[in-house]
C-alpha cells in the first residue's frame, strides 16, 4: 500500500493510492483527519491500516469515495516535507560505492568495513518527487546524485534487538542524497555538503512495510538525462536495516517518524573517469522497485 502527500485544487491532503495507481483516495474520506504524514506515522492504528489497505482496492466509479482524485490531476509532494529531525544517513554502505569513493579521493581501499558510517543531513524542506534540485553554482562545482532507500521508523525504538527491528518499520521511500563534493571534501566531513537547500528530493510515496517481504531486496537505479548510472539491489547493503536500527537504538532513541537513508550503490558522478557531475538543466531520476520513481531537474 502506498501513502502520499499531495495537492489538488490548491489543497494539501494525505491519501492512499489505488492498487492500479490511477487514483488517490483522501484519508479523510474514511474518517481519518490526519493533517500531516508524520501524524499518520505516529497515530495510525492497525484497524485504520487495515481499512486503508481495503480502501486501496476500491473501484472509484462504484464506491463513491468522497474527494477521490485521479493521479494525473494531482501534484505529488514529498511524503514528509518537513522532517522533525535531521535524516540519519549511511555512508559507504555498498562495497563498490566505497571503492569508487576511495578512488575519487585517491585513497587506498582494503575492502574492510568493520563499522557503519553514520552522518546526518539537514532538511528544512524536502524536494517534491518532481521538484527542482538547486545547483548552488556560486559555491558548488561538483554536484552529485545518490539514489537511496529511505526507511521510516513507525514507533519509538530503544534497545531494539535485530530480530525485532521489522516491527518498528512503518515504510519505505526514495531519497536522492544530493551532494556537493567540493564542499564535502573541503570541510573533511559530510554535513554541510549534503545539507544545502534543495538537496533532498523524496517520494513519490511511502510504501508501507507490510506491502513487501522483509528485509526488502529491491532493485535500485538512477538515471541522468535517461542514461543509466546506478543499477544495484538493496540486498547488497553492507549493514542491513536490522543492524542499523538495532545499533543506533542501543545508544539513542529513534523517535517515530525518524528517516534513515541507507546509502547508495556505485555509479554516482564522482565514480566515473572523468567524473560526471550534474549541471543546470540535467534531469535525475531515482527508481526503486515497488516504490516508484522520482525525477528532478537541476536549476
Amino acid at each position: 500500500m502506498k501513502l502520499v502527500t499531495y495537492e489538488v485544487d490548491r489543497r494539501k491532503d494525505i491519501g492512499v493510492v489505488s492498487k492500479d495507481e490511477m487514483w488517490i483516495f483522501p484519508l479523510r474520506a474514511f474518517g481519518m483527519e490526519y493533517k500531516e504524514m508524520l501524524e499518520v506515522i505516529k497515530g495510525l492504528s492497525q484497524s485504520e491500516l487495515d481499512l486503508l489497505e481495503h480502501a486501496s482496492g476500491l473501484d472509484p466509479y462504484n464506491s463513491n469515495v468522497i474527494g477521490a482524485a485521479m493521479m494525473k490531476e494531482v501534484r505529488l509532494l514529498a511524503p514528509i516535507r518537513t522532517p522533525e529531525q535531521d535524516i540519519i544517513c549511511l555512508g559507504l554502505n555498498y562495497m563498490e560505492h566505497a571503492e569508487e569513493s576511495a578512488r575519487f579521493k585517491k585513497e587506498d581501499f582494503d575492502r574492510k568495513r568493520p563499522n557503519a558510517v553514520y552522518f546526518s543531513k539537514r532538511v528544512n524542506e524536502a524536494v517534491d518527487p518532481y521538484g527542482e534540485i538547486l545547483s548552488h553554482s556560486d559555491m558548488v562545482d561538483s554536484l552529485d546524485y545518490e539514489a537511496e532507500l529511505g526507511v521510516i521508523i513507525g514507533k519509538d525504538a530503544k534497545n531494539v534487538a535485530p530480530e525485532q527491528v521489522k516491527d518498528y518499520i512503518f515504510g519505505y521511500t526514495i531519497i536522492n542524497d544530493v551532494s556537493a563534493r567540493n564542499v564535502q571534501n573541503a570541510h573533511k566531513q559530510w554535513y554541510f555538503g549534503k545539507s544545502l537547500d534543495g538537496f533532498t528530493p523524496m517520494g513519490p510515496c511511502i510504501l508501507t512495510a507490510g506491502s513487501i517481504s522483509y528485509p526488502p531486496e529491491l532493485g535500485i537505479q538512477s538515471k541522468v538525462n535517461g542514461e543509466l548510472r546506478q543499477d544495484s539491489n538493496t540486498r547488497l547493503m553492507i549493514f542491513n536495516i536490522d543492524h542499523v536500527v538495532s545499533e543506533l537504538s542501543k545508544g539513542m532513541t529513534l523517535r517515530a517518524g525518524t528517516i534513515i537513508s541507507t546509502g547508495t550503490p556505485k555509479g554516482v558522478g564522482m565514480g566515473f573517469e572523468p567524473p560526471k557531475f550534474l549541471v543546470a538543466g540535467d534531469e535525475v531520476e531515482c527508481l526503486i522497485e515497488g516504490i516508484g520513481a522520482i525525477k528532478n531537474k537541476v536549476v
